[in-house]
């Protein structure tokens, strides 16, 4: 099955998940992550999907925007294919998330704030096989200060181990998209390649 086939199969995951619950307060999150780890990112749906509704198909080499040169365009593009209606972008983080040029797009995408398109919350799961430590994408540092969270616009915690805490991270990512705005820094030009995974 193509990449592009096993977003779609994440996404039916997802809506399966969200279907388990009716709560009409669950905030609408977008999922970035390596394809390299689609079976964790599927378990991570299957397991929490209920607490959140996913949108979790992203950037694929057939996006009509990714030979672009001109960043502002990019993001807007990503914003208005993908973020558009989600208010929390939850980064699944394994070894080689890092290195990926569409996880930097999306994340630098999710900071975006226009007057079409409102800023997203920004929250970091390291996945299981990582035993809660990850290598952090470059936007992700810019925005996490690992000395003082309160100034930090990003959340990076432990994989969860329960719905509560899902929960709980979520409404934390979110309520911070307005008291924590100050801290967004977006100002890293767009990674134009993938770097080596080492």
């Amino acid at each position: 099955m193509s990449a592009t086939g096993e977003m779609f199969q994440l996404q039916r995951i997802a809506e399966r998940a969200a279907s388990r619950n009716s709560d009409p307060t669950r905030h609408k999150c977008f999922i970035s992550y390596h394809v390299g780890d689609m079976s964790e990112v599927g378990q991570f749906i299957e397991s929490f999907g209920s607490e959140f509704i996913a949108r979790s198909v992203g950037v694929t080499v057939e996006d009509d925007f990714v030979d672009s040169t001109d960043d502002d365009y990019i993001k807007r593009r990503i914003r208005e294919k993908y973020l558009t209606d989600s208010t929390v972008t939850i980064v699944l983080l394994g070894s080689c998330t890092w290195t990926r040029k569409f996880v930097d797009w999306e994340i630098s995408s999710s900071l975006r704030n226009d007057i079409n398109n409102k800023r997203s919350g920004l929250l970091v799961y390291p996945l299981p096989y990582l035993h809660n430590s990850a290598h952090l994408p470059a936007r992700i540092k810019d925005n996490w200060d690992t000395n003082d969270h309160v100034r930090s616009y990003a959340h990076f915690f432990n994989y969860p181990s329960s719905l509560s805490a899902v929960r709980s991270d979520i409404e934390t990512a979110f309520n911070d998209r307005t008291a924590r705005a100050r801290f967004v820094d977006n100002s890293r030009a767009l990674q134009q390649r993938n770097l080596s995974c080492s």
